[in-house]
């Protein structure tokens, strides 16, 4: 039997995971990093994931400190300007308009903008440069035993693998979270999203704009220009019936849908990408760690892509596990400590998410015009405006 050791063993190979593979690499760790499935990296593949994350600012930290920020930089679009719009009157009317400006708060914008299959692409070139990490496309965890010492991995083409810490960064039905038998809460709104990319002849002046109808938001996020035009990712939230409408309309029909939901902020909008779609859950873990393992990102938390909280949650878990790694990794102390550490946070911000979306979400006009209002009285006041972008942000 093949049997191997390492510093960490990281099971999925997602943005999460691989960021963490680099950022401990660099850090001076032997790692191995495990997925089931190839990352694709070039837009045009099938199956590629045609998503994009905006990194806030605090996240900015943790990938400098892996070594990929100057890789990232230059192909990342910057969110200067946070823009909510409530358009819960007549049809394609914005009726109330409240710009979050980042320079409120910092010198810095809100944070910057990638198409995740770059990002792929770009980790996997760093994560060549570092000897001491070995990426493993098409391997899969099978089974885990733990003791106190040291966990015991059983990979999909029969190697043993003995590790101090093994990260679970393996996605929502995380199969090292059920091994652990850590339950989860999970909360079903109906809704599903839709991701595709835009361009259009407005420029977006580094401008994220968020647009609330009944059903769910609407998310215009900057990109770097397609073809000479500018150019936006979109995320929008439906009902999951209404979603699995607008994906089966031609394309046209299509224009015609989103352009209307736009609002025409930006003038008129051209789909640029193919769509995809996934169901939009609140999910938490009873615990974010158990004997020699650490659950990170959607191995813990799954959170509906609002304000951009869900890869920068992941990457708060990353910069609190890289904090505590040099104090006995992966041991009882280190990662009990990383649970009280994350576990309040992850619940404050899931709390708040959830809430977010359900406001969204209302239909019925007297319900609307709450939500038109707490917006107006909350930006009213320029502390408490400032605190939420702050809070938005993860800064204290």
């Amino acid at each position: 039997m093949n049997r191997q050791s390492t510093d960490i063993l990281i099971s999925g190979g997602g943005v999460a995971g691989l960021t963490a593979a680099a950022a401990f690499g660099t850090a001076g760790f032997k790692v191995i990093c495990v997925d089931p499935a190839p990352p694709i990296t070039d837009a045009k593949t099938d199956g590629a994931d045609l998503r994009t994350t905006a990194f806030l600012q605090p996240a900015v930290t943790v990938l400098q400190a892996a070594g990929l920020w100057d890789r990232l930089a230059p192909h990342a679009a910057a969110l200067q300007v946070m823009r909510i719009i409530d358009a819960g009157g007549a049809a394609n009317e914005a009726r109330h308009i409240k710009d979050f400006d980042a320079a409120e708060i910092s010198d810095q914008p809100f944070g910057w903008n990638l198409p995740n299959w770059l990002l792929r692409r770009e980790i996997l070139a760093r994560l060549a440069e570092l000897p001491n990490v070995s990426f493993r496309p098409g391997i899969a965890t099978t089974a885990l035993l733990t003791r106190t010492s040291e966990a015991r991995v059983t990979l999909s083409e029969g190697t043993t693998v003995t590790a101090r810490l093994l990260i679970a960064a393996d996605g929502r039905n995380s199969t090292i979270r059920t091994a652990l038998n850590i339950p989860v809460k999970t909360l079903r709104y109906g809704q599903k999203a839709l991701s595709f990319a835009v361009t259009h002849p407005v420029p977006h002046q580094n401008i994220s704009t968020e647009i609330h109808r009944s059903g769910g938001p609407f998310t215009l996020v900057p990109l770097p220009d397609r073809n000479g035009a500018p150019c936006s990712a979109v995320v929008w939230m439906e009902t999951g019936p209404e979603i699995q409408r607008l994906a089966a309309l031609p394309a046209p029909d299509f224009e015609a849908a989103i352009n209307a939901r736009s609002c025409h902020i930006l003038g008129p909008l051209t789909l640029a990408t193919k769509l995809t779609q996934w169901p939009i859950i609140t999910q938490i873990a009873a615990r974010m760690s158990g004997e020699r393992v650490a659950l990170m990102a959607e191995a813990a938390h799954v959170l509906p892509p609002i304000g951009a909280q869900g890869l920068n949650t992941s990457l708060a878990d990353l910069a609190c596990l890289m904090d505590l790694a040099q104090d006995d990794l992966g041991s009882a102390k280190m990662l009990d400590r990383y649970h009280r550490r994350r576990h309040a946070d992850v619940q404050a911000r899931v709390l708040g998410i959830d809430a977010l979306n359900r406001a969204a979400m209302l239909g019925m006009p007297p319900l609307r015009d709450i939500r038109a209002a707490a917006l107006t009285s909350l930006y009213a006041l320029k502390p408490i405006r400032q605190g939420l972008m702050k809070a938005g942000l993860g800064m204290r």
